[in-house]
């Protein structure tokens, strides 16, 4: 069967992109993102922005140029939490997708210079409303089982994220968000209300032919690649049946020998089919043998690799830097959008009085939280979830820690003698969590709030994390600030864990995913931020830094801000 082409036409916004960095508006890193994004491959969107491209293993290829004269063979042994593997649309840990990221993959990848490149796709072009989006898929990939890879496979696999009866986080990703409608489901909510649920939209998706398919949207939208690199959306085979380790069926160049939860994790490169034929990797050459993950806790991870257990870690966190400067190995830090979200659930007592919750907001000094965990490290945040790290991010002014006020917006709320409130905090992500609590409890404290921290192990708090009326929940990067509100924050997404619904909130965000130039897209951020921060059910004082270490004897290991591990292109000498 002929299969489509891409027809290789710039995209007129890539010139409306490009007049903005002419004129100074859009600065080059941030060009080559969009032009990317828009379907011009990387490495003429670095040449298009006057910069040196880095270094590709093959231009048509998603990977890094190996580091140095590489060598092939041996095995990775990194320190990272081992978790189960069930189902990769609803995986809530990056470590889940960590141990699966090498048998399965993703229709396009993000590196770490954020720029968005095409993995199981070759190319992809959008639409001039950003609208529909057509991926042309690589042709000769094969699953482990030697199956073809096809675009019917793809759309099995967005149809499934927007089955509700799953509760993927997907379908709060932009892209998805825009294939699907609210219907009403015939059953009422507790205040009469219609109750509402999202379903695929007829002709959302539409298989062109054996390797294209395309997307028709509801609403533009920029980051339509860029979401298909977000961790729950791996591309699993058909007879996929939970869970993914018992038979764990992928296009990527390793295989699952052994998984034991809260042990060990290993990986074998693939070199035939379950079939018995020779498994031809189409993403080039693949150096490492084996991949070790063994079970360590944040605290402990350090102590692995000082100890020679492993050879390195997934992360260890701010306060243990000075151990991590005293031993031999490279250490690799990356400016992120990690954060602990310490979240109410807007509709359930006594969080539903808005009044109390701008005096909680009212009473914390975000930059004293900041500089009692991390020092001058990692950035203030600001009670909305988008980062100075993203390129949407919009700066409003600071908000400042007013004591008097806290007290008098609390006796307001009807709580003039003050209130009791009890958190829930897992650790999930270091000690540091249980810190920042503290300092915000102290805080508090000062202007009547009277908080108790419900310490509880971090297995424990992902089982009520979506379903505590306050706690404080650990975020992993996101690229874009866009991505984690629409999975976080828009009204009935299964990651909403504060309830939260806003049409306001949503339409602005809508509008801010189509926007190309970045004054005018950080003028409807900024309302989106504004909306956020005025509703006050998140308060987000800190953003995390993030830290990895490895051995010198590890090349290519990639500090990638999400602590997504790609090692195609890793080796040991």
């Amino acid at each position: 069967m002929p299969t489509a082409t891409p027809s290789n036409r710039l995209h007129p916004k890539v010139d409306e992109a490009l007049d903005l960095m002419q004129r100074g508006k859009l600065d080059r890193r941030g060009f080559v993102r969009i032009a990317a994004l828009l379907g011009v491959g990387a490495t003429a969107a670095y040449t298009m922005a006057g910069l040196p491209a880095p270094a590709a293993a093959d231009a048509a290829l998603p990977f890094a140029e190996p580091e140095g004269e590489p060598v092939a063979g041996g095995v990775l042994r990194v320190a990272m939490q081992v978790q189960r593997m069930d189902d990769p649309a609803t995986f809530s840990w990056a470590e889940m997708s960590n141990q699966a990221r090498h048998i399965i993959e993703y229709l396009a990848m993000t590196g770490v210079d954020n720029v968005t490149r095409p993995m199981l796709a070759r190319a992809w072009e959008a639409s001039d409303d950003l609208k529909t989006w057509t991926f042309y898929l690589r042709p000769g990939v094969k699953w482990h089982n030697g199956d073809d890879f096809t675009a019917a496979q793809v759309a099995w696999n967005v149809e499934r994220w927007t089955d509700t009866a799953l509760g993927s986080s997907n379908v709060g990703l932009s892209a998805v968000a825009a294939l699907v409608e609210d219907v009403d489901t015939g059953d009422e909510n507790d205040d009469g209300t219609p109750r509402m649920a999202k379903r695929l939209r007829d002709g959302a998706i539409e298989v062109v032919d054996d390797l294209t398919i395309r997307f028709h949207c509801r609403q533009p939208v920029l980051s339509f690649p860029e979401d298909l690199y977000d961790y729950p959306t791996a591309i699993i085979h058909p007879s996929f049946t939970a869970p993914f380790s018992a038979n764990p069926i992928g296009t990527g160049p390793f295989t699952l020998v052994d998984l034991t939860v809260g042990e060990r994790c290993t990986l074998r490169r693939m070199t035939e089919t379950t079939n018995g034929e020779p498994f031809d990797y189409w993403g080039g050459e693949v150096f490492l043998d084996e991949i070790h993950y063994y079970n360590f806790d944040s605290e402990n991870q350090l102590v692995a690799f000082a100890g020679g257990d492993v050879d390195a870690i997934y992360s260890f966190g701010h306060e243990q830097m000075a151990f991590a400067e005293a031993l031999d190995g490279q250490i690799l830090p990356a400016q992120t959008a990690r954060t602990l979200a310490v979240r109410v659930k807007v509709d359930e007592a006594p969080f539903d009085n808005k009044t109390l919750r701008l005096a909680m907001q009212a009473g914390l000094d975000r930059a004293r939280i900041r500089e009692l965990v991390f020092g001058e490290a990692g950035d203030v945040g600001e009670d909305f979830h988008v980062a100075p790290v993203h390129p949407e991010y919009a700066e409003l002014p600071p908000l400042v820690r007013d004591v008097d006020r806290a007290k008098a917006l609390l006796a307001e709320a009807g709580y003039p003698d003050g209130i009791d409130l009890t958190v829930d905090v897992g650790n999930t992500d270091g000690v540091w969590q249980q810190s920042v609590c503290e300092a915000m409890r102290d805080q508090w404290g000062e202007c009547g709030i009277r908080l108790s921290i419900n310490l509880m192990p971090s297995s424990r708090f992902w089982e009520i994390w979506d379903k505590t009326p306050f706690g404080a929940t650990s975020w992993s990067h996101r690229p874009l600030g866009t991505m984690v509100l629409s999975a976080a924050y828009r009204a009935g997404v299964p990651w909403n864990e504060t309830n939260y619904d806003n049409p306001e909130f949503e339409a602005a965000l809508d509008e801010a995913e189509s926007i190309i130039d970045p004054d005018a897209r950080r003028v409807v951020m900024a309302r989106v931020q504004q909306i956020m921060q005025d509703d006050a059910f998140v308060f987000l004082p800190v953003w995390q830094p993030f830290y990895t270490i490895a051995g010198h004897n590890v090349h290519g290991y990639p500090p990638h801000p999400t602590s997504y591990h790609q090692f195609n292109k890793v080796w040991l000498g």
